[in-house]
């Protein structure tokens, strides 16, 4: 399958630069694979869609400030450092910018020495992993001396870098936020639990696929980064109990989905589980637990739109974004919202 037949033209003044507020008065587009049909909503209507009994399954992710400013410890030349996995306690694989070649054995001073990286070994997508050095706690050195890692299409700087997480973000370790998620309010959560929807968490650290473009000519020969998730018991439970009473799942964002699809077996079945996912859905993958995806509007050619292609149909998803695109919904991680039921 060619990636080219995922793309399409899309006007730069469709890229959202900062979220809607509040973030549920977003436009929402509806569509129904069943019926081929796309409506269009306010995000917030999308309480109207649940049924008792439901589940919700939402990425409690929280973004780091993952990018980091500072100079080469011989010659001052400048370097920007992008974390993406920690691969033990203060080992990184990062992305790495300079105007020279940062080589193995290369020091990097962040601040006022505060933080100091020695690049270690390079990795297989072309980043270095990197292992850092400082007097007291990493989680608090960066907050101060990071920055929140923006998507390079967003180029209006945040007032606050809170409107980059969602509501409900939890667990420190992400490179980027599940953006499907940004879309919800506690208020609107609230209405969705009220209705007698299980609303639980899963947890997947999105890296580097974000940032990843796809430079093949044919989908099969793209290979997914790894990222780390996590299932809880109780989250698994209810998931399963949801399927067993004929009830559907809710996904929220790809990266939900990726970890559900990941976890679950050929009966759409899923236990606890904590590890690392190269999951890559697209047309032809048989979907074997969820039932409903929220998603935002993508990349032309990304992995993103061939994972909603392979869930709504590639014929009906490119008929949809280029209707969002004539309509002007507003696009990527502030953009509007999609509900594929």
């Amino acid at each position: 399958m060619k990636v080219k037949d995922f793309d399409f033209e899309l006007p730069e003044k469709l890229i959202a630069q900062e979220p809607m507020e509040p973030r549920d008065e977003s436009r929402l587009m509806v569509i129904n694979k069943i019926e081929d049909k796309i409506e269009d909503k306010i995000f917030k209507e999308i309480v109207d869609y649940f049924d008792p009994g439901d589940t919700l399954v939402r990425n409690n992710t929280k973004v780091i400030p993952a990018r980091l400013f500072g100079h080469k410890e011989k010659t001052g030349g400048k370097v920007e450092i992008l974390l993406l996995n920690q691969v033990k306690l203060d080992r990184w694989e990062t992305l790495v910018r300079a105007n020279g070649k940062v080589k193995i054995g290369t020091r990097i001073v962040f601040g006022n020495e505060e933080l100091v990286a020695e690049v270690k070994d390079m990795t297989d997508f072309g980043g270095r992993v990197v292992e850092f050095e400082y007097d007291g706690v990493f989680e608090e050195i960066l907050d101060q001396l990071g920055n929140m890692p923006l998507p390079p299409y967003i180029t209006k700087e945040l007032d606050d870098a809170d409107k980059y997480q969602t509501v409900y973000a939890k667990k420190r370790g992400a490179a980027a936020a599940p953006t499907a998620g940004l879309h919800f309010t506690d208020n609107l959560l609230a209405q969705i639990k009220d209705k007698g929807v299980n609303i639980v968490d899963v947890t997947l650290h999105v890296g580097l696929g974000t940032f990843r473009p796809v430079k093949v000519d044919t989908i099969e020969e793209h290979d997914m980064h790894s990222e780390y998730y996590e299932i809880s018991e109780e989250t698994a439970q209810i998931i399963n109990e949801t399927k067993k009473r004929g009830n559907k799942v809710f996904s929220v964002g790809t990266t939900s989905t990726r970890t559900l699809e990941t976890v679950a077996d050929e009966n759409g079945k899923v236990k606890a589980s904590k590890g690392w996912t190269d999951i890559f859905i697209y047309p032809g993958y048989e979907f074997k637990l969820v039932d409903a995806l929220i998603t935002n509007f993508h990349l032309p050619q990304s992995t993103l739109v061939m994972l909603v292609s392979a869930f709504a149909g590639k014929d009906l998803t490119m008929r949809a974004y280029q209707q969002a695109v004539e309509e002007e919904y507003r696009f990527y991680s502030f953009g509007d919202g999609m509900l594929i039921i």
